[in-house]
């Protein structure tokens, strides 16, 4: 179960960092045309947050999932999206942070138009890998994207290795977390 919690809170740390970066644009260069899977900073990063409302009532058995993904208002703003991804990364924490180790095998449904009973179904720990690839995997497509903008893009992978510690000091000390014995 550690590894999901260190996961999650490396996944919150990199969107932090990602969506600080991205805060800094204006508008316009938020909202831009892109060359990338989806055509803009925020498309892509509107499309990580939506896919993460989804999981996560999805993993909560919330028989209202595919309301929370049709349902899914996208942020006009970086900073709208920064606020509402951080809480959203924070829910994902608590909800490894409070896993057992008998909950990885634990099966969850999912809804996706058809009725739960008709979808897939999936164990925690599957949909938590597939959850943060997902997030890696779009992340690196924004960060692709903010490099042809003016804003430099930020470092993204220094949040596991105990040794790459002295790099996330500052970001540990602003969520007042403190690094496992």
């Amino acid at each position: 179960m550690q590894l999901f919690l260190t996961q999650a809170r490396a996944n919150r740390l990199a969107n932090r960092r990602l969506l600080a970066a991205v805060a800094a644009l204006p508008d316009a260069e938020f909202h831009a045309p892109r060359t990338s899977f989806f055509p803009s900073l925020a498309l892509t990063l509107n499309h990580v947050l939506a896919v993460d409302h989804y999981y996560l009532a999805a993993l909560h058995s919330d028989p209202a999932m595919v309301k929370v993904w049709s349902g899914y208002v996208p942020a006009g703003t970086a900073s709208e999206l920064a606020a509402r991804q951080d809480d959203s990364d924070q829910r994902l924490i608590d909800f490894c942070a409070n896993l057992a180790p008998d909950d990885a095998e634990r099966i969850v449904a999912f809804d996706r138009g058809a009725g739960i009973a008709a979808g897939p179904r999936e164990p925690v720990w599957r949909v938590l890998a597939h959850l943060f690839m997902h997030q890696t995997h779009h992340r690196g497509q924004a960060h692709a994207m903010l490099s042809g903008t003016a804003v430099k893009p930020p470092q993204l992978d220094d949040f596991i290795l105990l040794g790459d510690s002295v790099h996330r000091g500052g970001d540990m000390l602003a969520l007042g977390w403190e690094e496992p014995v």
